[in-house]
């Protein structure tokens, strides 16, 4: 008999198996109402809270609504994101901020597109109707990100900064977070691309941060953030149009450079501008070593992304 591999087992009856997980800092003020509202929304899952260096009650807040509450002393949402993913065992994850900004009830469509369709990953694009929950310089720079994510991997989505996520637990394994903020959205949609795993996005609504709390973002700080990862992510799984870009810059100065001279060598038989000469052979050996290097990269990553999928592929065995 032929199977089907799924992701994950059917949720009919309940949610059993459903890790909800939430990185929180500092949010005493609405992690409660998170953690209720998913508790409602997918009856039988368990809520884990990852306390990020919180100076408040938040976890005290987390526990007394019925969340498991584990401590991360690295300060950042990357690495709450990976110790939950490190600590926690489920079939399947839920991944949202702990701010109330999402819709819990959302979940359980992404849960159920995600085995109707046999997916590794559910995000949820947010949907926004009050202006106070999304800031007007937010929705134009999630746009160019998003644009410059297309060109530079090749991959379409309308909201690559989305905290809200239905995970399966094999992409979970394969994952290997490195990034240390918020810039683990990007990682994980770069991951799920490079793997060529089955990715759907879903329209969630996204309502404004209760009074009284405070968003983590700074918009300009943060933005120079995210062009260094998107740098980073091209560097570490494009290696071949990261370094190869360089070595067409390099080829175009030497050539530049060393052209006239070889017109003036062909015309006249002398070299009189021999340290340009110079100069050009110089810039075009840096220009094939950077090709070269590529290359070898390219075969490097291609190794690891390999070794990722066969991780993917014994989560079934």
């Amino acid at each position: 008999m032929i199977n089907i591999l799924s992701p994950e087992h059917d949720f009919h009856a309940d949610f059993k198996g459903v890790a909800v997980l939430l990185p929180a800092h500092n949010e005493e003020l609405v992690v409660g109402e998170t953690v209720r509202g998913f508790l409602r929304a997918l009856p039988g899952c368990t809520v884990i809270v990852c306390d990020n260096c919180s100076t408040d009650a938040t976890a005290e807040r987390a526990k007394e609504s019925g969340a498991l509450v584990i401590q991360e002393p690295l300060r950042g949402k990357g690495n709450a994101v990976r110790r939950l993913l490190n600590s926690v065992e489920a079939k399947l994850y839920v991944m949202s901020d702990a701010d109330t900004t999402y819709d819990p009830h959302a979940a359980a469509e992404m849960i159920a597109l995600m085995q109707r369709d046999h997916l590794d990953m559910v995000t949820g694009i947010r949907q926004h109707t009050d202006a106070s929950a999304y800031r007007r310089g937010h929705v134009i720079g999630n746009s160019l990100f998003n644009r410059l994510f297309e060109g530079l991997f090749q991959v379409r989505t309308a909201d690559i900064f989305s905290g809200y996520r239905v995970i399966s637990a094999r992409l979970a394994r394969a994952l290997c977070v490195q990034s240390s903020g918020f810039e683990v959205e990007t990682e994980l949609t770069t991951v799920a691309a490079v793997l060529k795993l089955a990715v759907a996005e879903w329209p969630v609504k996204y309502a404004p941060r209760p009074a009284g709390s405070s968003s983590k973002l700074n918009t300009y700080a943060d933005g120079l953030r995210i062009f260094r990862t998107y740098i980073r992510l091209l560097r570490h799984f494009r290696p071949k149009r990261f370094y190869g870009f360089f070595s067409i810059i390099f080829a175009m100065i030497s050539l530049s450079l060393g052209l006239p001279v070889v017109y003036e060598f062909v015309q006249t038989g002398l070299v009189p501008r021999f340290p340009t000469a110079i100069l050009a052979s110089s810039v075009g050996l840096i220009s094939v070593i950077f090709s070269v290097l590529s290359i070898l990269l390219e075969s490097l990553t291609r190794v690891r992304i390999e070794q990722r999928q066969l991780i993917l592929r014994s989560h079934h065995c």
